[in-house]
């Protein structure tokens, strides 16, 4: 799909395909419904009576053959009660202008914007929009053999008509949406793509592919770089397997080098049985997105880096399988982290936490103005909060208010969970500085993130991002996600986070 912003009179145009949008409007106890256009409002009349028209959110109503002023097909999107109207909301009812526009099986579609009543906040709404057609766009079938119709293959020309398209905010929001957009889906592909086609060399062949050009720059350690920096929570978990573990550096100086970086840690696993402690086989081909926080930190940088924000920004992510072979990590195994500290190993599945704390204690050696991390740690923070929001740990209050602010510009959904003491004491060890799975029963989740906090130095802002419930299989949730694949969770949200800091 080829997405454009066209500054015209949509009376001027003709075509194949409209999407226009209704909307509730309150007046006082009674609703109505608006409909833009007197006369497309007259035609519809009877389907407002008759409530097939009601203006809700996300609500489609697809009109063949109407043949009104010079479109042949008409498509109404609801957008709920105009006192409701946000950028979040209307992300959604694009992504339900996509699916309209795909199924009617045309190669042109023109949505008329100005019929949303954009009147304030034009960036955010701009990027919504593009951000809306761009990530319901995403289909990932590069593996499927059989020939696609002829129809299929034509690219689908959408363009998004405004009079206000000149208007310096609106076009920049939606070129930004564009650029998002696409680093978002590019993460996607990574967290789809088989195991046995991404592994982690793959996956640092695919980073610095896509960083070509774009300023960044892109180092990979390899098995025995790792050994001699001291890795034990990498080395450990990677000896199960025969694929060589990779650290993999990117690095975006967009600011002055006297100031600090952004760091952005994500957790590769690019699969995941569980090693010694292996899993249930049911639903064990999901664990291809156990690089998920990986993936999504490669697509924040590349983000920032094509915005050129002026900020100085790392992404680190530590890259292995963990697989059961003769040398994998035993249950009880002892391993010793980068700054210093050991644990036990006393479930082998819990692995995630291991190969990130190799990660943080080097994070917080490069004197990072804050660190975060992205993984898909724990199934307890699925049971917690299911795969509507991320959950985050963080015991800064200045940075939990930047994350609160930075989630609710990208409109993606966050979650404060508690951290405290009780938890790192859960996580004390009995032959060694920490036991990697709790003491204790329930707070897993919790648990997990008092485990990673003793690996970033004291003073440094620090949040942990746990992506398990909503890295993938979001469709169900948001319209714009693929219904079973990689949804590109908090990519966004990490953009605007380091927005902040220019």
């Amino acid at each position: 799909m080829n997405i454009h912003l066209l500054s015209k009179d949509l009376k001027s145009i003709s075509g194949s395909t409209l999407v226009t949008f209704s909307k509730i409007i309150s007046q006082k106890e009674k609703k109505s419904v608006s409909v833009p256009w007197s006369k497309l409002g007259d035609g519809l009349a009877l389907a407002i009576e008759e409530k097939s028209l009601t203006g809700k959110l996300m609500e489609v109503c697809t009109y063949k053959e109407m043949n009104y002023e010079g479109f042949r097909h008409i498509v109404v999107i609801g957008l709920g009660e105009v006192s409701k109207l946000d950028h979040e909301s209307l992300r959604q009812a694009m992504a339900c202008a996509h699916d309209a526009i795909k199924s009617l099986n045309t190669t042109e579609a023109f949505i008329d914007l100005d019929s949303v009543g954009l009147k304030k906040d034009l960036h955010a709404f701009g990027k919504a929009v593009s951000e809306g057609l761009t990530l319901a766009s995403y289909v990932y079938d590069e593996l499927k053999s059989k020939k696609k119709d002829a129809k299929e293959d034509k690219q689908i020309e959408v363009h998004v008509v405004s009079t206000k398209a000149k208007d310096k905010e609106l076009k920049n929001g939606f070129e930004e949406g564009l650029l998002v957009g696409s680093c978002v889906n590019f993460s996607r592909t990574l967290g789809d793509t088989p195991g046995n086609l991404m592994t982690p060399s793959i996956l640092a062949e695919r980073a610095q592919a896509a960083a070509k050009g774009l300023g960044v720059k892109v180092t990979v350690w390899d098995k025995a770089r790792i050994k001699k920096e001291r890795m034990g929570g990498l080395l450990g978990v990677s000896q199960g397997s025969d694929q060589e573990p990779k650290f993999i550096i990117m690095e975006y100086n967009g600011a002055a080098k006297s100031k600090k970086p952004l760091i952005f840690v994500g957790k590769g696993l690019t699969f995941d049985c569980g090693g010694i402690s292996i899993k249930p086989s049911a639903a064990m081909e999901e664990m291809k997105y156990d690089m998920c926080g990986g993936a999504n930190v490669i697509g924040s940088l590349l983000a920032i880096a094509k915005l050129k924000l002026k900020v100085n920004a790392i992404a680190l992510v530590p890259s292995t399988e963990n697989l059961v072979g003769p040398s994998a990590t035993k249950p009880g195994d002892v391993h010793r982290a980068r700054n210093g500290k050991t644990f036990e190993v006393n479930n082998t599945d819990a692995e995630g936490r291991l190969i990130l704390s190799d990660a943080l204690s080097y994070a917080s050696e490069l004197n990072p103005e804050l660190i975060v991390d992205a993984a898909t740690l724990t199934g307890a923070m699925v049971i917690a909060l299911g795969n509507i929001h991320t959950g985050y740990f963080t015991r800064n209050q200045a940075l939990k208010k930047k994350i609160e602010a930075a989630a609710e510009h990208s409109g993606e959904a966050v979650w404060n969970m508690p951290l405290c003491d009780h938890h790192v004491k859960d996580m004390k060890g009995t032959f060694a500085d920490l036991s990697n799975i709790s003491s204790g029963k329930g707070a897993g989740s919790a648990t997990a993130a008092a485990f990673l906090e003793q690996f970033v130095e004291d003073g440094i802002p620090w949040a942990h991002f746990d992506i398990a419930g909503t890295g993938w299989a979001a469709g169900n949730r948001l319209n714009y996600c693929p219904k079973k694949g990689a949804s590109g969770a908090i990519i966004r949200t990490f953009v605007e986070l380091a927005r902040q800091h220019e």
